[in-house]
Formats: C-alpha cells, sequence, structure tokens
C-alpha cells in the first residue's frame, strides 16, 4: 500500500511540475512575443495567458506550442504563430457581449482564445476529422460558448447571424459576400486576403449603415480557403 501511494504521489507531483511548466511558458510567451510588439489590448493578453496552447497541437509537436511560430495540426493545415492569433483577436475590438464568426476552426485554439474574451462563438471548419476533433477537444477543456459545425466557410452561418464580428483563418483571394451580408451593421471582419501560395495582407473590414470599408494592416501567409464547390 505504502509503495502505491508513493506512486501516485510522484505521478502527482509530475503532472503539477508539467503544468506549473506549461504556465511559465505561457507567460514568457506572452510577455516576449505579443507585449514586446503591439499587443497592448488587456482581454486579449489575458486570453493568451489563460488559454493552453499546448493542448491544441499534436503529441510530436507540443514540446514547440509556445514558441514564435505556426505548428502543423494535419491534414495541410497549422495552427497560426500566437502573435498572428492575438493581432487578429485583438484587431477586432471584441466586447464581452460579442457574437463571433470563425472560419477556419483548425484545432480551436483561436476559437478558444476568442471564448475567453466573448460570450458566444461559432466556428466553421471543412475538414471532418478536424472539426470533430475540435469540437471533441473544446468540449473537454470546457469551452461551452464554442459552437463547431462541419461545413464549407464561404456561406458563412445564415441561420446564426448576424455578427458583431468574423474572423477568416484562412488566406482568400477575395472577401466572400455572404460574409460581409452576415455582418451586424458597426461589424468588424478580419481576413487574410491575397493570391494562393503567395503573401497575403490583413484586411480589416467595417460596416456602418450598409457602407464597407477595409484597411490592410500586414502582410501574412495563410493556408488557403478550402472550398467544397468553387462554383457557388
Amino acid at each position: 500500500m505504502k509503495k502505491i501511494i508513493a506512486a501516485i504521489t510522484c505521478i502527482v507531483l509530475i503532472l503539477g511540475f508539467a503544468q506549473e511548466d506549461d504556465t511559465s511558458k505561457r507567460k514568457l510567451m506572452v510577455k516576449t512575443q505579443l507585449k514586446a510588439r503591439d499587443i497592448s489590448d488587456s482581454a486579449t493578453l489575458q486570453a493568451m495567458s489563460d488559454v493552453p496552447r499546448h493542448q491544441f497541437v499534436p503529441e510530436n509537436v507540443k514540446k514547440y506550442a509556445y514558441s514564435d511560430s505556426p505548428l502543423p495540426i494535419g491534414n495541410g493545415q497549422t495552427i497560426s504563430q500566437p502573435y498572428i492569433v492575438a493581432y487578429m483577436t485583438q484587431a477586432l475590438q471584441l466586447e464581452p457581449g460579442d457574437r463571433v464568426l470563425e472560419i477556419g476552426t483548425g484545432s480551436g485554439y483561436q476559437a478558444a482564445v476568442l471564448a475567453a474574451i466573448i460570450d458566444s462563438v461559432y466556428t466553421i471548419e471543412i475538414v471532418k476529422n478536424l472539426s470533430l476533433t475540435a469540437k471533441d477537444r473544446l468540449q473537454k477543456l470546457g469551452y461551452t460558448n464554442v459552437t463547431v459545425k462541419w461545413g464549407d466557410g464561404y456561406h458563412g452561418w445564415p441561420t446564426k447571424a448576424p455578427f458583431d464580428a468574423i474572423m477568416v483563418t484562412a488566406g482568400a483571394d477575395s472577401i466572400p459576400q455572404p460574409l460581409i451580408d452576415q455582418l451586424k451593421d458597426g461589424g468588424r471582419m478580419i481576413i487574410p486576403v491575397g493570391p494562393h501560395h503567395a503573401v497575403s495582407h490583413l484586411v480589416l473590414v467595417k460596416k456602418k449603415k450598409n457602407k464597407i470599408t477595409t484597411k490592410n494592416l500586414i502582410p501574412v501567409r495563410f493556408v488557403p480557403f478550402t472550398r467544397k464547390n468553387k462554383k457557388n
């Protein structure tokens, strides 16, 4: 019995040290990769400090979870660099009561960051197994205010519209009109726009009194916006 208790105690201590190490890495990530650059929004910084990025990456790259780079998550997709996640989140100027649509769930990390700030996140992923895995992961981690859907994000989510903000996490050659239509008056959208397999720009879209304005922010590289049927 003493040996069993000692073994359990050892496991608990190891898990505790691992959790503390991940927390330290996350704090360092926020300090050196975000605050040291131009991320100053307190809600964004808090969300990036709270969400365990290592839980959203495959086992073989967990040791790089808090590195200053994107990471592969399978199916030719990636989890974005922490700075880009924070930059896009900050750019939307979110309020706690906002409803946000995300196109491109991926691992679910960006959705979790949004969910740490706002009331409701609706996220669409076209790759079925990524969608199912992200849904399960988010549920297990307690993100009950995220709804995940498998489907083509080009058409948005009309039955849940309108949205205060929309975030697109895949590179598009143009801004999908259905997404513009699903923005509330006063709504914001951030989306990478540019030629496939080339440098795009993050574009901030604002809708006010049915007038649309766009502003190029920073150059970025994203995986292409995938469609089920490009004719529609």
